[in-house]
Order: structure tokens, then C-alpha cells, then sequence
């Protein structure tokens, strides 16, 4: 499976990675019922694929999928790398708290140790960027957590340029982890192009939509939702953008069809396509669902199936604001 370094570090990463985010199982921002043995036996088999990391985080499932990552890694001869996040918390309620004050970091870093079974954390990055005006603070403990040696590098998830720029004076940022597909292209404004020329590296997630570029999505998959999955409330699965984006679908199957790949596939290569692109985060919950998405890493797109694609992302997009209006 094809590999690229992260950024300035010594990290090779498959450009495909594992995603657990849905392993968390039942919280806030969920994906609904999960068991852990189909995640355990999920993780097992994208590493029998070929990708040798995973990322996680400590807030989903309040650490049941970064625990369940280490009931992972014990099976395991040779370990992948693991990436996973910080700066989120929760408290007796399970109420999702924001925090980035160093004593939190510290803690929190010793927790995710603890959950996943292992002595160092390749890649520790700071989840979001709130409370703004803590990132520093969050940062500079990350940075001590390096040199101590519990965690290798450290990176930053739904950052923008400024305020990386702020973290840049106080220790090298390794990575972005930005969203990125089809569907939100935000991240090629400017971020992609700053971290190409400042040689951080870039881990997409949510390359499919959440499964929406899956070309298995429709709307008796929808009603069929947990009540509890946060994909019920969130704006890309409601109208005008749903419909929209089945239709767009349809033709990316035709694309995917006559390359003899999946429509997931072409959704995962699309985000590869970009030179700044490290990797892309595929998420699974089931070892068919990784070994239908883990060849994606082997496919460059065509310049004419990319010009194709252009096409009808611009249709979509114009059928989305004339809905709108």
C-alpha cells in the first residue's frame, strides 16, 4: 500500500487510514450502537490490508473507543502507528468541556496512554481550537509531553492558518487534520496550500461524507438511522443538500463502475489527488467496510475522470442554491 511521509517527521503512513471515531459507540455526536468485538475485528483486518495507522480520540465514546483500540493493539505482533486527539473533555453528565489548560493536557495525555496500552502516542493532536485563547497554553504542555518522550509529534485538528501560525513560534506543528471532501472543500482555500509550502502534513477526515459518498446511501437508509446517530441532525443529510448529493452520487458510480472500483473509492482517491494530502481518515465499523475502502490507496485518478468530477461537483453545488433561493 502506498505510503507518504507526514510532514517534516519520520512518520510513513499508508494514505489510507483507519478512522475510529464511530467504535466510540453511543455520545454526543455518535454514530449509534456499536460492538466491540465487530470494531476489534475491524481493526484487525485494515492492518491485514495493508494501513498501518489509526486514528482516534479520547473524547469519543468519553474513551470507550480509544479502550477498545488497545483491546486491539494486545492482539496484535506488530503494532500500527496511533494517532489520537485531546482538549476535549466531559464531565459526570457526560457533558462535552472544552479545555486546554496545561494540567488537563498532562491528564489527559495519561489517560489516552492508559487506554490504549502503549508507552508513547505517535501523533497527540489538539481536537479543536477552543478555548481559543488557551491554545498556546495547550500546546507548550504538548510540547514538554515530547520531550519527555509520551508523545512523538503533535498536530492540530480543525485549525486554521492563524492560529497554527501562533503554534509555529512555540514548537512545529506536524500535521492538520482538516474535513475534507467532494462535499466541503473549504480546506483548499487556504490552509492546504500553507501547509504545503510549510511542509506540514495534512490527515483528511471524513472523506466520504460520513457515508454519504459511499454510493450506499439513500433515503431508507436515513430513516433507518439510530435515533441517537448525529448524522439525524446534521445538515448535509437534511434538505436541499440530500437529494442533491444522491443524484450526484449516481454519477460518480458511472465513474467508479468503469474503473472497476467503488464508489467510496473514488471519493477517498478525489481527496488523495491533492500533492499536500498525506493521508485521508476512513472511518469503519466492520471489516467489509474497510476492505471495500482500503484499495483507494493504490487508485490515482485520471485527468479526465478528475475534469468529469469538477463537472458535476459544480452541478450539484448549483442545484443546492437554486433549492436554497
Amino acid at each position: 500500500m502506498q505510503k507518504r511521509r507526514l510532514g517534516n517527521t519520520d512518520l510513513e503512513l499508508t494514505t489510507v487510514g483507519l478512522g475510529a471515531w464511530a467504535m466510540g459507540g453511543p455520545w454526543l455526536y455518535g454514530w449509534g450502537p456499536q460492538d466491540d468485538d465487530e470494531s476489534i475485528a475491524t481493526i484487525l483486518r485494515a492492518m491485514n490490508e495493508g494501513i498501518n495507522w489509526i486514528d482516534t480520540a479520547a473524547i469519543y465514546g468519553h474513551g470507550r473507543s480509544e479502550a477498545v483500540v488497545g483491546r486491539a493493539l494486545k492482539q496484535m505482533s506488530r503494532k500500527p502507528l496511533v494517532a489520537t486527539k485531546c482538549g476535549l473533555c466531559w464531565d459526570e453528565q457526560n457533558e462535552r468541556i472544552p479545555r486546554l489548560k496545561a494540567q488537563s493536557i498532562r491528564t489527559e495525555c495519561h489517560d489516552s496512554l492508559r487506554r490504549l496500552g502503549i508507552d508513547t502516542i505517535d501523533l497527540y493532536q489538539i481536537h479543536w481550537n477552543q478555548p481559543e485563547e488557551d491554545i498556546e497554553e495547550g500546546w507548550t504542555e504538548m510540547a514538554r509531553l515530547v520531550k519527555e518522550g509520551k508523545v512523538r509529534y503533535i498536530g492540530v485538528s480543525n485549525f486554521d492558518v492563524e492560529q497554527i501560525q501562533r503554534l509555529q513560534k512555540i514548537h512545529p506543528v506536524a500535521s492538520l487534520q482538516p474535513p475534507y471532501s467532494m462535499l466541503h472543500r473549504e480546506a483548499e482555500n487556504e490552509l492546504l496550500d500553507y501547509c504545503g509550502k510549510n511542509q506540514i502534513g495534512v490527515v483528511a477526515y471524513s472523506p466520504i461524507q460520513r457515508g454519504l459518498l459511499t454510493g450506499k446511501f439513500d433515503q431508507a437508509r436515513f430513516d433507518a438511522l439510530a435515533p441517537d446517530d448525529h448524522r439525524r441532525f446534521s445538515p448535509d443529510f437534511l434538505e436541499p443538500q440530500f437529494s442533491a448529493t444522491l443524484e450526484l452520487v449516481e454519477d460518480l458510480k458511472k465513474i467508479a463502475g468503469r474503473n472497476g472500483r467503488t464508489c467510496a473509492e473514488l471519493a477517498i482517491s478525489w481527496v488523495l489527488r491533492r500533492d499536500e494530502v498525506t493521508a485521508a481518515i476512513v472511518g469503519a465499523r466492520s471489516p467489509q467496510q474497510i476492505i471495500e475502502t482500503a484499495p483507494a490507496a493504490d487508485w490515482e485518478l485520471s485527468k479526465k475522470d478528475i475534469e468529469e468530477i469538477e463537472r458535476l461537483l459544480a452541478e450539484r453545488d448549483a442545484k443546492v442554491k437554486s433549492k436554497i433561493k
